[in-house]
């Protein structure tokens, strides 16, 4: 029995704050041009949320909205897993914190820190725990608050990223549909280039790492563009090796978004047309985990999902980190 079950979304949700910080507006805080920004990363604006909003609202919001669509009641969630890398504290987990503000108090709860991968190790996660049998209703959120750890003096990196959530609700299913696999890659070699390097019991907080701006992102662009070029394509592919599946079957690709030109990247290797791919990053930017979860939110709203398609979600981010999922929905 146990062999059979699949993990399906059953519900989706995405919440944004309202305030838009365009690039017009980042003309006033930093030298750059809202020509510049559109033509290096095709960001056009990002949303931004105000000084009382934290990781755990967004999420808990964005989790609402997935219940409700699931037709489920935050008690009958089993499990909770939120992926970020802006919790709201170091401990305890932000999910526990969700957990506690939604009302789901039969779930437990905890933390995934992958970088903007996080929400692909969130689902795969959740088909282990559904496959396996342990849980029924699993709910995998991925929520940001980065504009509380940007430098919003560093123009390369202050213009990528925007604060969101998204969520969705997974039940185990005997049906065809659902999550048919998942791929996970790592690469720790690479973690020096995407980091926020204070905070932590390596470098713990001071006046110094303040000073410093040390709690910020700081990031090797360039190599992590090359990086992210290639292991978008190499992950998509290596999914769909699993299953012996073609790129001819992919109905949509939901990628990471975090530069138009790498999604473009992984549109040329997998030789899909453009309207095969859900973008959304020209209004939100790159919401690190959130991303996502939006995108397939957007997706929804957009009616460019369909009963019986094979959709691939993919992305990459800090540790370094990549995956990719392929489902039915």
């Amino acid at each position: 029995m146990k062999g059979t079950l699949r993990a399906k979304i059953t519900g989706v949700g995405a919440f944004l704050p309202e305030k838009i910080v365009t690039n017009k507006d980042l003309e006033s805080i930093i030298e750059t041009s809202d020509e510049w920004i559109k033509t290096r990363t095709g960001i056009e604006e990002r949303r931004i949320v105000d000084d009382k909003t934290s990781c755990s609202d967004l999420g808990s919001e964005a989790a609402q909205r997935a219940l409700k669509m699931a037709g489920i009641t935050s008690g009958e969630v089993e499990l909770i897993i939120v992926a970020t890398i802006t919790p709201d504290m170091s401990w305890p987990a932000t999910a526990c914190i969700i957990q506690e503000k939604i009302g789901a108090h039969n779930a437990a709860a905890f933390d995934i820190s992958a970088g903007c991968t996080g929400f692909i190790y969130g689902l795969a996660a959740a088909t282990q725990f559904i496959q396996g049998g342990m849980y029924q209703k699993v709910l995998v959120i991925g929520s940001e608050v980065l504009s509380r750890i940007v430098n919003w003096q560093d123009r390369t990196s202050c213009i990528l990223f925007g604060d969101g959530a998204g969520a969705v609700v997974l039940e185990a299913t005997n049906g065809p549909s659902g999550i048919l696999a998942n791929y996970l890659g790592s690469d720790g070699q690479g973690a020096h280039l995407l980091k926020q390097p204070a905070g932590g019991t390596c470098m713990p907080a001071s006046f110094k790492t303040v000073e410093e701006k040390l709690h910020t992102i700081h990031m090797n662009g360039n190599e992590v563009f090359k990086f992210a070029v290639r292991v978008m394509g190499d992950a998509s592919l290596k999914v769909l090796e699993m299953l012996g599946i073609s790129k001819d079957e992919i109905d949509l690709l939901i990628p990471h978004q975090a530069n138009m030109r790498i999604v473009e990247a992984a549109l040329k290797r997998l030789n899909l047309p453009p309207e095969k791919v859900i973008v959304n990053l020209n209004k939100f930017g790159n919401m690190s985990s959130a991303s996502i979860p939006v995108a397939l939110n957007h997706a929804i709203e957009e009616k460019r999902l369909h009963q019986g398609q094979k959709v691939l979600m993919v992305g990459f981010g800090a540790g370094l980190t990549w995956g990719a999922t392929l489902m039915e929905w």
